[in-house]
């Protein structure tokens, strides 16, 4: 039976850093890649490896699922390594957005995960992992950016669930929830001038080396830098209110 690691967004930012880390780190009979743009996969194909599947698919379309399901069935691989990656955001006033961009934050960043996850998981034995990539904003309410932290709240509290439900599997999920991380998710998050406060980036390779770690180490959720990690733990503590008034100043936002 085949061995491989499958990986949505994997064209750019941390889907293609878990790639290139994994690729390194350990032996795949092959690697599938999964994003929109079949050029860049077939790029950072060229450099792994492993022999790579490139599947050119737009998760937002629920027939993409049709399409990877059909696949996994045809092939019947053992799938070693899940990494959900795919996902954008769009920072702006609710009501100030169009819806459309909005609903697709969420056929992308909570449908598409679910399904991709759910129709991996049978192939999947003990010793699997899953990475289902989170976000900082998961930890809180956040005006401003709040359809793409509620999809995140979301995938936390999914992920969390789902890996005491595969306990008993032997199957681990974990999220990776980080800060403000270098990538191209701000060329389409980014469409103005709502979001002014930014307090410090990591680098797509940095949460990718802390997630692989903290995997090792069995923990169900990855944050990346101590400044992050102390952020969170502030969220748990102060209530809600005081934090979203903490946001909304930072930002410079009437609260």
């Amino acid at each position: 039976m085949k061995k491989i690691a499958v990986i949505t967004g994997a064209s750019s930012g941390m889907g293609r850093s878990f790639a290139q880390k994994l690729d390194r780190a350990e032996s795949f009979d092959e690697i599938w890649l999964i994003a929109r743009r079949l050029d860049r996969l077939e790029e950072l194909g060229k450099s792994l490896r492993a022999p790579v599947k490139a599947i050119p698919l737009d998760l937002t379309r629920p027939e993409s699922y049709t399409e990877y399901r059909d696949l996994l069935e045809a092939e019947k691989p053992q799938v070693e390594v899940l990494v959900c990656g795919a996902g954008f955001g769009r920072f702006g006033a609710f009501t100030a957005m169009p819806l459309e961009p909005q609903l697709e934050m969420v056929d992308l960043n909570v449908k598409a995960l679910v399904a991709v996850t759910y129709d991996t998981l049978p192939y999947m034995t003990k010793g699997g992992r899953i990475y289902e990539i989170d976000s900082l904003s998961s930890f809180q309410p956040v005006p401003y950016i709040n359809v793409y932290g509620a999809t995140k709240a979301f995938v936390l509290s999914f992920t969390r669930a789902l890996n005491v439900e595969l306990v008993e599997r032997g199957i681990r999920a974990m999220a990776v929830s980080p800060g403000w991380v270098k990538t191209e998710f701000f060329d389409r998050a980014v469409t103005d001038d709502t979001i002014v406060y930014y307090n410090r980036y990591y680098e797509a390779d940095e949460v990718v080396d802390r997630a692989l770690r903290d995997m090792k180490k069995g923990k169900d959720v990855s944050v990346c830098g101590f400044p992050v990690r102390a952020q969170v733990l502030f969220t748990k503590l102060l209530p809600h209110r005081l934090v979203m008034r903490i946001w909304c100043k930072q930002q410079k936002k009437p609260f």
